[in-house]
């Protein structure tokens, strides 16, 4: 009998300081089967600090992967060049996650910044790693977008973004939602129902601000109430 093949999903942000990260663990605590979480590229790596795929897992107890860690805040391309450090291509990327998949039912790869930062030295993004994945099996891409102002450009452009090269964004998800004492302004709650009207893409999940300092079990308990649809 041929083994089933992962699904596969790729998180994408608009930005940067989206809540990439959070929605991520979100995704992978509400996913059916064994679920490993792989970040290609980590800058802003410091001493005593966790980093993304750490905090994936202190919410989830998931299986996690860093592929390449970097000390600057900034783009991999750049922080690695600044390092005197290579990097994988995209190509190498791709092959390691789809190494890494092998025994998992769900595998959720975490970009850094937005669709077209730069992953390594040849100009590769999380789009054409998107795009190699998906020539071996469906791959799901998941937007995660703001909800403030600009919004609706930036996810729009992400949007168009992924369709110029063949990609159909799986849904959005809003990353940090004004929770009291703070409530959601004129343009939060126009751009709530405007994200999946002017972007054709459905609405996935709706993540309340400051649900990363949520104790694990909190965290495992409440994700599933944040999905508007099944992801």
């Amino acid at each position: 009998m041929t083994a089933r093949s992962p699904r596969i999903v790729v998180v994408t942000g608009t930005s940067t300081d989206v809540g990439k990260t959070i929605a991520t663990a979100a995704l992978a605590t509400t996913a059916e089967g064994r679920v490993l979480v792989v970040k290609p590229a980590q800058t802003g790596v410091v001493d005593g600090e966790p980093g993304d795929a750490a905090v994936v897992e202190r919410l989830t107890g998931c299986d996690v992967r860093t592929l390449v860690e970097l000390p600057e805040p900034l783009a991999p391309d750049t922080a690695a060049r600044r390092a005197g450090l290579p990097l994988p291509t995209v190509a190498e990327h791709a092959r390691a996650v789809l190494d890494l998949a092998q025994g998992y039912d769900v595998v959720i790869v975490e970009g850094a910044g937005g669709l077209l930062v730069r992953l390594d030295h040849d100009g590769g993004t999380l789009l054409d790693l998107a795009v190699l994945l998906s020539a071996e099996q469906p791959v799901e891409v998941v937007v995660v977008c703001s909800a403030g102002l600009g919004t609706l450009n930036h996810t729009e452009l992400t949007v168009d973004a992924l369709r110029a090269r063949g990609l159909e964004p799986a849904g959005l998800v809003i990353g940090s939602w004004p929770t009291p004492p703070d409530s959601p302004g004129l343009a939060e709650t126009c751009n709530r129902d405007d994200l999946p009207r002017v972007t054709g893409t459905p609405l996935l999940a709706v993540l309340p601000a400051g649900s990363g300092a949520l104790a694990p079990a909190d965290f495992v308990a409440q994700a599933p109430s944040w999905f508007v649809t099944t992801s």
